[in-house]
């Protein structure tokens, strides 16, 4: 073999060894469990890291949980230009203007893209009729929207799935195939002046495409783990290896669970993150039915990281 020839295996070889899973590094910054020093909160949110830019899922609940947390983790986010709300809920979307606010000057298109599932800016009412939505911290929708317009946030609603950076999916609103129970207690939509249970039908959910599948995740996955997997697997047809965030499941009855962990070991699950709302008996119950490995679970925590090759690196607590 030539010097040159060597050199070229060589290159080719270091390449091979260096190639990851995934294009992205995910860290949890808003969760309900904290690590000493983060905040934890009724709420979720991760940063996405790749190579080439950085993309947030999710904003927190408190308009300073996602900056505390991200600053206590050495997580610059000037460089985040792209956000994904997974639904309306103030609990996910509370940070999106104090984090637009704080960066802008440093970075003018900081946080300024915004994408959206059909149906995030329905107005939403509570039992007697009054307003209720605190999306964003505003119970008026209207509000919400002035003040992101002065700011510059422009928002994309996504009425299908869309690839919105290299191998991360957005599914759009989801099909309520196999699950359709009402998990937005309180909220109501309104219409010819009379309420109606709020369905969540802005739920919408993020698909990392990996070398080994796809990696779900979710915000509170009111649209059903079951649906939204499949939803991914319509859009190219590969397991869903892997699923982080919340999932709504810390209420579901044993059946329930039960039926949706039969469901994910059939799409494939090696590996659950389940933080926020899927509540810890049930991960716990989805890992021995689906025989996800205890290194492949965990409960999620501010600071908890899934890496390019999809290792789980745990935060303090766990």
């Amino acid at each position: 073999m030539t010097l040159k020839a060597y050199s070229i295996f060589l290159l080719i070889s270091i390449s091979i060894l260096n190639l990851k899973a995934s294009d992205y590094e995910i860290t949890v910054l808003a969760t309900n469990t904290a690590n000493f020093g983060g905040i934890g909160e009724w709420s979720f949110s991760a940063l996405l890291e790749s190579d080439d830019e950085k993309v947030l899922f999710d904003t927190g609940f408190n308009e300073n949980t996602v900056l505390h947390n991200a600053k206590l983790l050495g997580k610059d986010l000037s460089q985040v230009e792209k956000v994904i709300l997974s639904h309306f809920h103030g609990d996910h979307t509370g940070g999106l203007i104090k984090l637009r606010k704080t960066f802008m000057e440093i970075n003018p298109k900081a946080f300024s893209t915004v994408y959206v599932a059909e149906g995030f800016f329905e107005q939403r009412y509570d039992q007697n009729g009054e307003l209720r939505g605190f999306i964003g911290g505003f119970n008026k929708v209207d509000n919400f929207l002035m003040e992101t317009d002065k700011l510059g946030i422009k928002f994309i609603i996504l009425e299908e799935p869309k690839e919105i950076s290299k191998n991360l999916y957005l599914s759009g609103p989801v099909e309520r195939i196999h699950e359709k129970v009402v998990v937005s207690p309180g909220f109501y939509t309104k219409k010819d002046g009379k309420l109606y249970d709020d369905l969540v039908h802005d739920d919408q959910s993020l698909g990392v495409l990996t070398e080994q599948g796809w990696y779900m995740m979710s915000g509170c996955g009111h649209a059903g783990m079951i649906n939204t997997a499949q939803k991914f697997q319509k859009i190219k047809n590969k397991d869903v290896i892997g699923a982080i965030g919340g999932f709504h499941l810390f209420r579901a009855s044993e059946e329930v669970v039960t039926k949706t962990a039969l469901a994910l070991k059939e799409f494939g699950l090696k590996q659950l993150v389940g933080g926020h709302c899927t509540g810890i008996h049930e991960a716990r119950k989805i890992a021995d039915i689906a025989k996800i490995q205890n290194n492949d679970l965990s409960h999620g925590a501010i600071g908890t990281v899934v890496t390019k090759d999809l290792k789980i690196l745990r935060s303090s607590v766990e």
